[in-house]
């Protein structure tokens, strides 16, 4: 069985969409939603609701030195719904409130 997931992906936007029971995750070029949903249930014991991919186009970038170009990036991500209240850790971060530094004020 090939590897499907490679990563989740995360920004600030995919953490707003933890709150939706959605979850990002960057995944093989050539993977289907159903090979996904498959890898999905069984890696976090989750029902898969559906599943949503896109795909980022790769970026043309100039190489300095040479002169040539390449391309570089491409990314194939999938948005995947949960069913119920069920929860993937790895999407699970502390909030970290800044300390706030009492001052006294001399006069």
């Amino acid at each position: 069985m090939k590897k499907v997931l490679i990563k989740p992906h995360i920004t600030e936007k995919t953490i707003l969409l933890t709150k939706q029971n959605k979850y990002t995750f960057v995944v093989a070029k050539n993977a289907r939603k159903e090979e996904i949903k498959k890898w999905v249930e069984n890696l976090f014991k989750v029902k898969v609701e559906s599943i949503n991919t896109l795909k980022n186009a790769p970026e043309l970038k100039r190489n300095y030195r040479t002169g040539s170009y390449f391309l570089k990036g491409g990314l194939k991500k999938a948005i995947v719904k949960i069913k119920g209240d069920k929860k993937i850790d790895l999407f699970e971060l502390e909030s970290k409130e800044p300390k706030v530094k009492k001052t006294s004020k001399k006069k």
